[in-house]
């Protein structure tokens, strides 16, 4: 059985037994909880449907599109003519085609970017495609790539950012608040399904500069009511940055932890109090949790530019990133319990770019070529481990391999501390690998080596760790 407290838990320890409580999202420690009571508590904090559902998506796709295309900015001002947005060839379905063909299950488009020029047809502003010549001002990018992620079944989410330098209400916060919510509802209610929304919290305008204040209660209301599916990112509840754009996840990775989304009653002042940033090495270990009120389901995702910029910039086509580079980023990110986030700039024809798509094809074909045969038999039913068990797997002793893939069962938390791998040869075991968090996937890469069996030994778990699957590649 099992029982799913959706609230904050006020004085309700979880117990390891048949009768397993959990706890979805997020728990509040009652005051007299003990660091083994947290750390039992912390086992059993679980995902949300839609938070599972994002993990398992694994490969996702940016795709910065908009003004700074045709100005060459990153970070453009607001104060662009929207006379220089036109694309001359735009084609959305080969970005789906090309995302799709290459192994990404999702895609999200810059909606609108810290320039506030939208790539819809707004009602909210001028400041969009529909003052563009180009289609005569009658096109609608978010319209166009929604209908091609349908018809080659890829997810869509939008990029919207809440930094507006266009917006001269941009700073007269309940002014803005309900512009922005108008513009969300916007692309919330007349674009299809909406997987995931991603909001940037980058935001240049200084000390001196306007200060706006968010209404993330009403902005996340907005989502819920209108497309209950769909995660939020990053300044969003569900989904947090990795704390780098270089495509590095963590080497301990615990999607529970304490460092909470900013919306969340609370969860500001913890950061402060233990000194947690999005940067920080360590977010949900013992040290951590024995000093923290309350723990949050808040996963990592990890995004990066396959070019030194995030829009397209001519000078930057001989400077996509190699495929060493982008197989380290896959190990470094879905391999390290996260979703990548590739972001595929499109050009100034609105196609992408034939150096980034030999390189994505590449990219699909490498991993491809690595996981396609697992050397051991897949587990026929969850491997329930304690700490210090182990289980033992056939190899055939002339078969190479360097990748070793392990996942627990998210739905049921995230609970290894650290685990082992040994190969067996010649009669003597010989450690190869060892990690520390598992969650969602863990890959370890070592030196390709034979083996007459593996051994893999759960060294530490918080309680019961429930083991879904093992591979060597």
């Amino acid at each position: 059985m099992k029982k799913i407290i959706t609230a904050f838990a006020a004085g309700i320890i979880a117990c390891s037994c048949a009768n397993e409580t959990y706890y979805e999202k997020t728990v509040r420690f009652p005051e007299s909880a003990t660091l083994e009571e947290k750390i039992d508590i912390a086992a059993h904090v679980v995902p949300t449907p839609e938070q599972l559902k994002w993990q398992s998506l694994e490969l996702t796709a940016f795709l910065h599109f908009g003004m700074n295309t045709f100005t060459g900015n990153e970070w453009g001002d607001g104060t662009d003519s929207p006379e220089l947005f036109n694309p001359s060839e735009l084609d959305c379905r080969q970005w789906a085609r090309v995302l799709k063909e290459s192994g990404f299950r999702m895609a999200i488009l810059t909606a609108k970017h810290h320039d506030g020029f939208c790539l819809w047809q707004t009602e909210t502003t001028e400041y969009s495609v529909r003052n563009s010549p180009w289609k005569n001002g009658q096109g609608d990018v978010v319209r166009e790539m929604s209908e091609a992620c349908a018809e080659f079944g890829l997810e869509f989410g939008v990029y919207i950012s809440p930094w507006d330098r266009n917006a001269e209400c941009y700073g007269d916060s309940l002014a803005y608040n309900d512009l922005y919510v108008r513009q969300l509802t916007e692309l919330l209610t007349g674009y299809g399904k909406i997987s995931e929304v991603w909001f940037d919290g980058a935001c240049g305008e200084g000390p001196n500069g306007k200060v706006q204040v968010y209404d993330w209660e009403a902005i996340l209301a907005t989502i819920k009511e209108h497309q209950p599916q769909a995660v939020t990112a990053i300044m969003g509840n569900d989904v947090r940055w990795v704390g780098n754009e270089g495509g590095l996840g963590r080497k301990t990775e615990w999607s529970v932890n304490a460092f909470g989304p900013v919306s969340e009653d609370g969860a500001l002042e913890q950061r402060e109090q233990l000194g947690l940033t999005e940067m920080s090495a360590d977010m949900g270990s013992r040290e951590v949790i024995a000093q923290a009120q309350q723990l949050y389901w808040y996963p990592s995702e990890v995004d990066v530019s396959i070019r030194p910029g995030w829009f397209y910039h001519a000078e930057q086509d001989s400077q996509v990133r190699s495929l060493n580079n982008l197989i380290d980023i896959y190990y470094q990110s879905v391999g390290r319990n996260s979703v990548l986030l590739l972001n595929i700039p499109p050009d100034r024809r609105g196609l992408l770019h034939e150096n980034d798509v030999e390189r994505l094809t590449e990219f699909k074909s490498a991993l491809d070529e690595i996981f396609d045969r697992n050397l051991v038999e897949p587990l026929k039913k969850t491997w329930k481990a304690e700490s210090s068990d182990s289980m033992v797997f056939d190899v055939n002793g002339e078969d190479m391999f360097g990748t070793f893939l392990i996942s627990e069962d998210i739905s049921k938390g995230q609970r290894v501390e650290s685990f082992t791998v040994e190969t067996l040869k010649d009669g003597e075991w010989e450690l190869i690998a060892e990690g520390t968090t598992i969650g969602y996937r863990r890959l370890l890469r070592f030196e390709k080596t034979q083996a007459e069996q593996i051994r893999v030994t759960i060294t530490s778990t918080r309680a019961t760790a429930n083991i879904s699957a093992v591979g060597l590649y």
